[in-house]
Parts: C-alpha cells; sequence; structure tokens
C-alpha cells in the first residue's frame, strides 16, 4: 500500500462511504489518517461532543476541509454534558473557511449571538434549524446579511422566530432556492408574500403550519380575507409542499398555485380552502408534473366543509390526467376520522389518472371509493410498479387476487386493511412475481400466509390501532 499513488489512495477513500469505515481506515497507517484527515468534507457530531467546545476546536483542527457539517442533540440529556453553546459557533465560524452546509438540530443552548459568528461564513450556502427554541428573527437576520450567498434555508419548530425581516432581505438577494418552514407558529402563510423578487429564482417550497397551532381558530380566517392581491413570480418553482394551510381563494397561496409553470411535485396536505379550480388551473400550466400528492379532510373531520364549494372532486383529477401526461407517482389520502369519505374522489375519477398517465406508483389511505372493481381495473395499468393501499376497506379477497394479472407491478405494501386474508394471496404464492410484498397490522393475513409470495417479505402486527 505504501507503494501507490496518493491519487488512487484517494479515489479508494471517496468509495467509503461509512463514517466508521472511514475512521477505521485511518487508522490503519499514518499516511491513510493524513490523507483522510485533508479528504474529510464532512462530519455529524452531537451528544458524544463532551466537552463540546473543546471537542469541536480538535475536529476542526483535524479536518481543515470541512464544507458540511451537522450537530444534533436529539436525545440529548444534562448527564451527557453540556452542550454546544455559542461559543462553539464562533470556533466553527474560525476554524472552518470552506463551511457551505450547516445543520443545527435541537441546540437548545445556542441563540441569536451564535448565528452572528456565523455571519462571517461568507461561504455558506445552506442553513438548517430544527427546534433551536433560543434563536429569534434577529439572529437570523443577522446571518443572511453576512451569508450572500444563502441558497437553502430550512426552520423547522423555530418557536421563537416572529418576525420576518430576513425573509424580505433574503427575497431581495434572489439567491434563495430551496425555502422550508415548519411548525414555525409566528409565520403565516401571508408573510411569504415578502419574498418579494425572491420568488423567481425559488426551486423548493415547504410551508407547514403546526395544526394544533392552526385548528383553533380556523373558522374565523377561513372567513376574513387579509391578503392583498399579489404578483408572484414563482415560475421556477419545481417542488411545492403546503400543510395545514389556508388557501384564500385568489389570494396568498392560491396565487402560487395558480402560477407554476414548470412544477414537477406538489403536496398538499390538510390545505383548507383549496378548491377545483385552484388543482385546474395547475394542471393546465404544469404540463411537467411528475408527482402530486393530496390528503384532504374526510367527510366529518372538518364539518364547516360539508357540502361546500371549497371540497375538492374528480373535476381536479381529471384536469391532471389530461393535462399531465408525464405524471408518475400519485398519493391520495383522507384524514383520520370515525367517518369515512365519499363525497371527495370517486373511483372514475382515480382511474382516469391510472389510464391516461404512465402512472408508475399508486398510494391510497382511506380512500373508500376504491374497491374491487379499482383493482379489476389495475390489471390494464401497464406502468404500475408499486401500490400501496393503506385502510382501503372496500377491497375483498376476490380484488387482491388481480394482484397476479398486473402487468409490470414489483412492490405492493397492504396495511390496516381488514377485507382481506391469506386467501387473497394464494394467487401469489410460489410464483414470486412480486419483489417485495410488505403486510402490516392487517387482522386477516398471518405472516405463513405470505411465505412464497414474493421475493422479498416484510411483515408486522399491531392490532392496538383497531381499538
Amino acid at each position: 500500500m505504501d507503494e501507490l499513488p496518493d491519487q488512487l489512495v484517494w479515489e479508494i477513500l471517496t468509495r467509503i462511504k461509512k463514517t466508521n469505515d472511514r475512521n477505521s481506515l485511518s487508522l490503519a497507517c499514518k499516511r491513510f489518517h493524513e490523507l483522510d484527515n485533508e479528504q474529510r468534507q464532512s462530519i455529524r457530531v452531537g451528544c458524544g461532543l463532551d466537552p463540546a467546545n473543546e471537542a469541536l476546536t480538535s475536529l476542526c483542527n483535524r479536518f481543515q476541509n470541512l464544507a458540511k457539517v451537522e450537530i444534533t442533540y436529539s436525545g440529548w440529556m444534562s448527564k451527557l454534558g453540556k452542550q454546544l453553546d455559542d461559543h462553539g459557533l464562533l470556533i466553527l465560524s474560525s476554524c472552518c473557511p470552506s463551511l457551505t452546509d450547516l445543520t443545527l438540530s435541537y441546540c437548545t443552548f445556542i441563540t441569536d449571538v451564535g448565528l452572528r459568528y456565523l455571519a462571517s461564513c461568507s461561504k455558506l450556502s445552506a442553513l438548517k434549524l430544527n427546534f433551536t427554541p433560543r434563536i429569534t428573527g434577529c439572529g437570523i437576520l443577522s446571518l443572511v446579511v453576512g451569508c450572500g450567498n444563502l441558497t437553502l434555508l430550512h426552520l423547522i419548530r423555530c418557536l421563537n422566530v416572529t418576525s420576518v425581516e430576513w425573509l424580505e432581505y433574503l427575497g431581495k438577494l434572489e439567491t434563495l432556492e430551496d425555502l422550508s418552514i415548519k411548525n414555525c407558529r409566528a409565520i403565516g402563510e401571508g408573510d411569504l408574500v415578502k419574498l418579494g423578487p425572491g420568488w423567481q429564482n425559488l426551486k423548493r417550497l415547504q410551508f407547514e403550519v403546526d395544526a394544533n397551532y392552526r385548528y383553533m381558530k380556523v373558522y374565523d380566517r377561513l372567513a376574513v380575507d387579509r391578503w392583498q392581491k399579489q404578483c408572484i413570480p414563482c415560475e421556477n418553482m419545481l417542488e411545492l409542499s403546503l400543510v395545514n394551510c389556508i388557501i384564500s381563494p385568489g389570494r396568498g397561496l392560491a396565487c402560487v398555485l395558480g402560477k407554476c409553470k414548470n412544477l414537477e411535485k406538489i403536496h398538499l396536505d390538510m390545505c383548507v380552502g383549496v378548491r377545483d379550480s385552484d388543482i385546474i388551473g395547475l394542471a393546465q400550466r404544469s404540463s411537467n408534473l411528475r408527482f402530486i400528492s393530496l390528503r384532504v379532510p374526510s367527510d366529518f373531520s372538518l364539518p364547516l366543509l360539508m357540502n361546500n364549494a371549497l371540497r375538492l372532486t374528480d373535476e381536479s383529477l381529471k384536469a391532471v390526467a389530461q393535462n399531465c401526461s408525464m405524471l408518475e407517482s400519485v398519493r391520495i389520502s383522507f384524514s383520520d376520522g370515525d367517518f369515512p369519505s365519499f363525497s371527495s374522489f370517486s373511483l372514475s375519477g382515480i382511474l382516469s389518472l391510472i389510464k391516461m398517465c404512465p402512472v408508475q406508483e399508486l398510494a391510497l389511505d382511506h380512500v373508500y371509493s376504491f374497491n374491487d372493481v379499482g383493482m379489476e381495473a389495475l390489471c390494464s395499468a401497464q406502468f404500475l410498479e408499486i401500490l400501496e393501499l393503506v385502510r382501503c376497506q372496500e377491497i375483498s379477497d376476490e380484488g387482491l387476487q388481480l394482484v397476479g394479472q398486473f402487468p409490470r407491478l414489483r412492490v405492493l405494501r397492504l396495511s390496516k386493511c381488514l377485507g382481506i386474508s391469506d386467501d387473497g394471496l394464494k394467487p401469489l404464492v410460489g410464483s414470486y412475481k412480486l419483489e417485495l410484498l410488505a403486510v402490516e397490522d392487517c387482522p386477516q393475513i398471518s405472516e405463513r400466509g405470505l411465505q412464497g409470495a414474493a421475493k422479498s417479505i416484510s411483515f408486522r402486527q399491531d392490532l392496538s390501532w383497531m381499538y
């Protein structure tokens, strides 16, 4: 090994992905140790960093080309030692001149002071903050002012971020491509408009409202029109995910849905106020759509929507089927509730997607309109490779037995389905048509009934959900 050129050893090191393996190799000889120190570009540390500041200093001095650092204190307890604090971020900013990607998770000792230290990291382009309760909007503003190349910003459960001047500043920079804001209670849908010209370069947006915080006042906000019409330039958006949001007709996020011309992925989860016209407009403009996921309220989960024009219907699905000829993945689900939903998407609407689009993956959760007739229709699904059925109680063994006739199906996942049993899987036994058969919490299916039904089997039984 001593005779191998450095370039070849370097290539060997790049192919070793697991950190434990890299650490073991670096201990094999002094040469490997030095080359690993020079090449290592990412580390992930947390509870084992004790004493935190001293240990981080040692790591930064050893790996001087670090570009990606993740610090996570998930599961931390005081007996594990003191967490990394603001001084630790000062060390990081001073000793890691190549830092481009930083993730801080459950770092409860870090404040705005620490973020101000990071403002000197001129190369920082990606920042992820997950439950950093002492950080406020002022700290984020000081960071984005110093880090003018920020393209990715994720804020998750940052409960003290109440001001959004940083969002307006980022909009003026027009560098942001990936923005994720989840469960930051003081940041609402209307605040997103402050991104202004920054919408032009945004390619990925994830916005999630805390469900418990939102539904206490959903009825008041749905009736109040607080948003003014805005011109939002989001033609370059590729991925859009909205969870527990309120979509005010013709305003705010509804404008975003209507202007995404190049959208490839859309995920709408319990978004109150979405209308057929919103989805139809989206489908007509986004011919490149490849993935759609819709989770909507069941009939009785939000009584306000009963017999309301805001409810999505088959018209939405048919518009997607007619306009999105590249659609590959479809996920439809209804929220948990004591009552199923029959008044939204029908079997006809769902099958229109299968018939008119090259759908390779179909996932249905709590969709009571999908039954044995739907399973029979899937026998002609020429592109379907992955099928996931969760709490689809209208499917029986008769429908399940048709799986063997699906032309290209490779993966079948069944969960919490009451109407199917071992008998439904018998035609698959011995055929090994499926690469994977995964069954979870289906009371009438036994592990023995799965044997020989696929090349790979996964089985789990926990019936506590039934009681």
